[in-house]
């Protein structure tokens, strides 16, 4: 696919590929590290939509380079923590339909330390149209 940014992460030039096996890239970007400082992704080299598609292979080779970014990123940065996860389509977040699982440090000191990723996604903001509490519905 030509048009998919991850089927040709080389395309952008600043992208760097710091880590690769047989089926996946440990990708960074320098846009990334702005706010999200030693972010990156493990995307199967293959064009496979969501985490839903990966073969047992994509799977265990997802699992290797996550710990080795995982190593990289502990000497380098020393987070705190870590927020890792898969957006699956657009309703799930995920903005480019090949699957890419984020690994991001994570900082004591960041202005959302201790914010996971449900924070947003589990407050009132973000309940459903037409979707009453329980409390009310009894």
């Amino acid at each position: 696919m030509k048009e998919c940014l991850f089927c040709n992460p080389m395309n952008f030039p600043e992208q760097k590929i710091v880590f690769e096996n047989e089926s996946c890239y440990f990708i960074q970007s320098p846009k990334a590290q702005d706010i999200l400082e030693g972010a990156g992704l493990v995307i199967p080299k293959a064009h496979v939509e969501t985490v839903f598609d990966l073969s047992e292979k994509e799977w265990m080779d997802t699992y290797d380079l996550m710990h080795k970014a995982k190593k990289l990123l502990d000497e380098t940065y020393r987070p705190d923590g870590y927020s890792t996860g898969w957006n699956i389509k657009p309703a799930g977040g995920q903005s480019i339909p090949h699957a890419h699982f984020h690994i991001i440090p994570r900082f004591a000191d960041e202005p959302f330390a201790g914010k996971g990723i449900r924070a947003w996604i589990k407050s009132e903001a973000n309940r459903r149209p037409n979707r009453k509490i329980e409390a009310e519905a009894k």
